[in-house]
């Protein structure tokens, strides 16, 4: 653990500390590593920070202009800059000086020289900015205690360059032959960006935006924060004096976005006619004809070349009023995942917003569609995105003017549908509301110019799992994935995953302009897509052996089940299923055949048990049958007498103890003439003794635990009327299980109709008291099918009639809500117990509404 990393570092403490210290302090003798001369400078930035002369360490870091180096004092290293060893940095040539170069140029700087600063009056030419830092009144510091190195040169030929290691000045000196490229492109082949182009003063390493780019798409660094941590390293001690560049980091940041969009998707210009969204990556996983999928591939296969969508908002991504809007530069107006501008603000101004009413609960994305915030020129951002994989839509994503409105994400899902879809007819749409937006899509896009949907598109509308218990329990068989086929293993929440990787950089282009904005979020998304498409040969492999080992598992309970009912009621469930998905694209509603039909909760009743009653048997006394259904009705009686004393506890009330009293004295005198009348069924020739204890309770017990007195029992008769009690010890057993399959879902009944709606505290205590009145009726059911088949067993049944009534756990007696509770997978995960599939058509004769959690379970089971 990480406990156990930190007790093996602490008697490494006081080393690690000696050692850092020592590392301040010049190696002795203190002189250059290379020409045993003086040595005056060192570079941590080097391995083993060697120490060396002014000539040496200018040479030495020809390849290494942009490292840090300190200068020895006489008692301490204080921070220095290479160009104030007389480093210059030559454009072309590979590194080394042109040939072309006049002879009349400067000579480098010596390592003594100390630059001077830029006065007020310097020559400041176009494009450059005043390099004096910039202090506030409180901050004021005289320009003369500003550390050397901080300071930058006079020269016009030093350029202020932004590393990585932080803000350097660097004499540089351009290629001057007759066929040499401009300075800025010059600039440019040496890894250096420029942030102008008119006599250039401030260049961009490529690392350092690189660097930028993934802070901001894995932290969410801004420009200001990253400028910040910028002058930190460049001097730690006065981060303040160190020149201001972050306006020109923000401007090259926007070009280099687009410059390694257009290379990584393989542009060698950007003159030519582009489409939309073709800056950006798509999931690679789902069908695009063309792309993945060949041209003799039968598109018209129902779900393998289905494009599954899923779209939402996102009111983080907000966006303030500009002060200009109609001054801005467009660099990649719809080329990403933003819509294009322009054609976008035609449509919002040609589209009349209609407030539909929802039939469903009031959801804030239609009750709200239609708030306004005066503050902001965009709430949010609408998108859509590929269900299985989490890909944002190229070209799809919308700015929310006010809600969540229906134009809005109607624009999104047209744009998403129109993305590389030739030929492909099916398209399963997942959407928060898709309940009521679904209704009038179609109308709504005949009826706008600037919106198509091919005719021929068959979309299948979805709710989200978390989504769907928001609405009316109707909407959850209408439009949860786990009742679309085809849909497979899906929640159809994922894009609730991706709001998380764009919230990341949303605050920070809150305040930024249009362009700037739709180019960030653009770049964020495309990350997104490129993670999960790296990500997505593990991630299905992952999936496949998931879905593997679960079909197993759910074919095997539907098996199971399906064997248990009857061929007449599998056709008719059957044919119900068929009709329902065939029907659902047009009609939702068919789909109510997979919900439970009822109005009200059934009110429970105690089962009556029924002892089969059969012919007597050769030796066995005419009536012995019936002898013996009185003894199991009394051992039940007294297992029910027992566990009412249980629940009161060892001391009850009065009324109580009287109450037990009385049902313990039946229970005796019931129990003295079933022992009187057992000497006729029997033939006993000695009486039984019966034990009276103090306080009434009585010890009944038939079988052969009980009627072991082999010389008091004849063996014949004995014999045979075992094996008459073990058939009704059989029927017995039939009996207490159907009692608890009821209890079981009389239970799940309630809690779906009583106890979840309960709306105060009088109806939630009434509630409460049904399901404890239905516990107790599960304990008896449970006690005396427990009893009976300890009997069974001690009665010598057979290992065939041992398997059909098994041993009863605790965990079986959890009661089956997957039918009534609308869970994710219920119905994969979570299989009847074995006690479920005995008498089928028993309980459904029993009870009408037992007969649909049957059928509902069997339709659950195989979707």
């Amino acid at each position: 653990t990480q406990n156990d990393y930190i007790r093996e570092w602490l008697p490494y403490r006081q080393d690690f500390l000696h050692i850092l210290l020592d590392l301040e302090a010049p190696p002795l003798p203190r002189i250059c590593k290379i020409c045993q001369k003086d040595g005056v400078y060192r570079c941590p930035d080097c391995m083993h920070q060697p120490l060396l002369c002014t000539n040496c360490c200018r040479t030495t870091h020809a390849s290494h202009p942009f490292h840090r180096i300190q200068q020895w004092t006489g008692n301490f290293f204080e921070d220095s800059a290479l160009h104030m060893t007389g480093l210059q940095l030559h454009l072309g040539h590979g590194g080394a000086p042109c040939p072309s170069a006049s002879a009349n140029e400067a000579p480098p700087l010596s390592g003594q020289s100390r630059p001077t600063t830029a006065g007020k009056d310097g020559d400041q030419t176009k494009g450059d900015r005043q390099d004096t830092p910039t202090m506030d009144d409180d901050e004021w510091e005289d320009v003369d205690n500003i550390p050397l190195h901080l300071r930058p040169p006079v020269s016009s030929k030093h350029l202020t360059i932004v590393d990585v290691t932080g803000v350097h000045f660097v004499l540089v000196r351009p290629c001057q032959c007759l066929n040499a490229e401009s300075y800025p492109l010059q600039l440019f082949r040496a890894k250096l960006c420029p942030s102008t182009f008119d006599k250039p003063s401030t260049a961009f390493i490529f690392s350092v935006l690189d660097d930028f780019l993934r802070d901001n798409v894995e932290c969410g660094t801004s420009g200001m924060n990253y400028y910040s941590k910028l002058r930190r390293v460049t001097s730690n001690v006065f981060p303040h004096l160190v020149v201001d560049r972050y306006r020109e980091l923000l401007q090259v940041a926007r070009q280099w976005r687009l410059l390694k969009l257009l290379k990584w998707s393989g542009f060698q210009d950007n003159m030519n006619p582009s489409k939309d969204g073709d800056l950006v990556i798509f999931c690679v996983a789902c069908p695009q004809p063309g792309i993945n999928v060949g041209p003799t591939a039968n598109l018209d296969e129902s779900w393998k070349y289905t494009r599954a969508v899923v779209m939402d908002g996102n009111f983080k991504a907000e966006h303030m009023h500009e002060r200009r809007p109609d001054d801005q530069v467009w660099l990649m107006d719809g080329r990403g995942f933003m819509v294009r501008n322009p054609p976008y603000q035609a449509y919002l101004k040609a589209t009349p917003h209609i407030t539909e009413k929802s039939s469903c609960n009031n959801h804030k994305a239609i009750s709200q569609a239609s708030a306004s915030r005066g503050k902001l020129n965009s709430t949010g951002v609408g998108a859509t995105a590929c269900v299985r994989h989490g890909c944002f839509y190229p070209h799809s994503v919308v700015d929310f003017q006010k809600g969540e409105r229906q134009l809005n994400m109607d624009y999104s899902l047209t744009h998403a549908l129109s993305y590389n879809m030739t030929g492909i007819e099916n398209v399963l749409c997942f959407y928060d509301i898709n309940c009521a937006y679904m209704k009038n899509l179609r109308r709504r896009i005949e009826s706008s110019d600037l919106l198509h949907l091919p005719p021929s598109l068959r979309i299948m509308a979805g709710i989200g799992m978390w989504h769907v218990h928001g609405h009316k329990k109707e909407c959850y068989t209408r439009y949860s994935p786990l009742f679309i086929k085809g849909a497979g293993w899906v929640d159809g929440e994922i894009i609730e995953t991706l709001w998380s990787t764009l919230n990341i950089v949303s605050a920070s282009t809150r305040g930024m302009t249009s362009p700037h904005r739709q180019e960030l979020l653009d770049f964020q998304m495309n990350d997104s897509n490129f993670m999960k498409m790296i990500r997505m040969a593990d991630s299905l492999s992952r999936k496949l052996k998931t879905a593997r080992a679960s079909v197993v598992l759910a074919c095997d309970a539907f098996e199971r089940f399906n064997k248990a009912i009857t061929p007449e009621q599998q056709r008719n469930w059957g044919r119900q299923e068929e009709t329902a998905l065939l029907r659902r694209v047009h009609d939702p509603s068919v789909m109510d055949v997979f919900e439970i039909q009822l109005k009200k909760a059934p009110t429970v009743h105690a089962v009556e048990l029924q002892l089969l009653e059969k012919s007597p048997r050769q030796g066995v006394h005419h009536g012995a049958a019936s002898w013996i259904t009185r003894g199991l009705a009394i051992e039940e009686a007294e297992i029910i007498l027992n566990i009412y004393r249980k629940d009161n506890g060892p001391n009850p009330s009065k009324l109580k103890r009287l109450t037990i009293a009385h049902r313990a004295e039946k229970l005796s005198a019931d129990r003295s003439r079933f022992i009187a009348d057992g000497r006729i069924y029997l033939r006993v020739d000695d009486e039984f003794e019966q034990s009276d204890e103090s306080d009434g309770r009585t010890d009944l017990t038939l079988g052969q635990d009980t009627l072991d007195d082999e010389d008091a029992v004849s063996n014949d008769g004995y014999s045979d009327s075992s094996l008459v009690e073990l058939e009704l010890r059989m029927g017995q057993a039939n009996d207490a299980l159907h009692g608890l399959r009821l209890a079981l879902a009389d239970k799940v009944v309630i809690f779906r109709g009583v106890v979840r709606p309960a709306t105060n505290y009088s109806m939630r205590t009434r509630a409460w008291q049904m399901i404890h009145s239905i516990d107790t009726s599960v304990k008896q059911c449970t006690a005396i099918y427990r009893q009976c088949h300890l009997a069974m067993i001690a009665l010598g049944a057979d290992s065939d009639i041992l398997d059909h009534y098994q041993e009863l756990q605790k965990s079986h007696l959890s009661a089956t809500a997957a039918a009534f509770t609308q869970g994710a997978h219920d119905h994969r995960d979570s299989h009847l117990p074995w006690f479920w599939m005995m008498d089928i058509p028993k309980d459904t004769d029993s009870k009408s509404w037992l007969s649909e959690f049957y059928h509902i379970h069997w339709l659950r089971a195989k979707a």
